[in-house]
């Protein structure tokens, strides 16, 4: 049976698309989005229970997201926190695991949320076959070239066409149990989406910051080392090297 979410968070979604020039079918580009929107975001290894955070204080909004996962499960965590920042009232900071099962009406709104962003619902119908739209019998082919296209992780788009109706309960426990770095390769798919990546990457205006508080002369030339090793940045090797 598919699963119906609230029409609240489906508007939700497209409401944010479009807020941010998305149109309904399209995918999102992640890290152009974070600087549009100007979210502090850090990538860290963190345990695997451990997907990703968000904090905000009046305009400043910041993201942990956790580099040891997969970029697609990154991508997913990434827009599950925009509905914390962007979308949830009475806003409260708390550690995240999107994607798993969770007691927390909130956590699976966001949850929601994050599927319906990432993957619209029309954009998904436009890149099926005519024939596999029709008949609800979607290839693996499709289903790669889908989960590339929206850069979502295997798990997060099966459960998304779950959703919509576009597979069934027994195609889902299929797919899910298919090895997909293999089967994406045998396709001739790069395999990045499935591996960890982007550790230590900083998205956003931090350095620009810390490096205007150093030139009006507000912090010291080490309290702004400091700021950009808290970073990953370290300044003394970069000197070094120069010299």
């Amino acid at each position: 049976m598919a699963k119906i979410y609230p029409e609240s968070i489906v508007l939700d979604a497209y409401n944010f698309r479009e807020m941010n020039s998305l149109n309904d079918t399209e995918p999102v580009n992640y890290k152009s989005l974070l600087l549009k929107l100007n979210v502090q975001t850090l990538y860290r290894p963190l345990s695997d229970s451990f997907s990703g955070m968000c904090l905000k204080r009046g305009d400043k909004k910041f993201i942990l997201i956790n580099s040891n996962h997969s970029r697609g499960r990154q991508h997913f965590t990434m827009a599950h926190e925009f509905y914390h920042l962007f979308i949830q009232e009475d806003f409260t900071p708390h550690c995240c695991n999107p994607g798993q099962a969770s007691e927390s009406p909130v956590e699976r709104l966001a949850d929601a949320f994050s599927s319906c962003f990432l993957m619209p619902e029309m954009g998904i119908k436009k890149m099926m076959p005519a024939n596999e739209l029709r008949e609800k019998n979607v290839s693996i082919a499709t289903l790669l070239k889908l989960e590339h296209y929206f850069s979502v992780s295997h798990l997060a788009l099966l459960t998304r066409l779950k959703g919509l109706g576009l597979i069934s309960a027994s195609e889902y426990d299929h797919y899910s149990k298919i090895p997909i770095k293999r089967t994406a390769s045998e396709y001739g798919y790069d395999l990045s989406l499935y591996e960890k990546g982007n550790e230590g990457v900083v998205i956003g205006d931090y350095g620009v910051r810390a490096r205007g508080l150093f030139d009006k002369g507000k912090i010291s030339e080490s309290h702004y080392w400091e700021l950009m090793e808290a970073i990953g940045v370290d300044l003394t090797a970069e000197i070094n090297e120069q010299e």
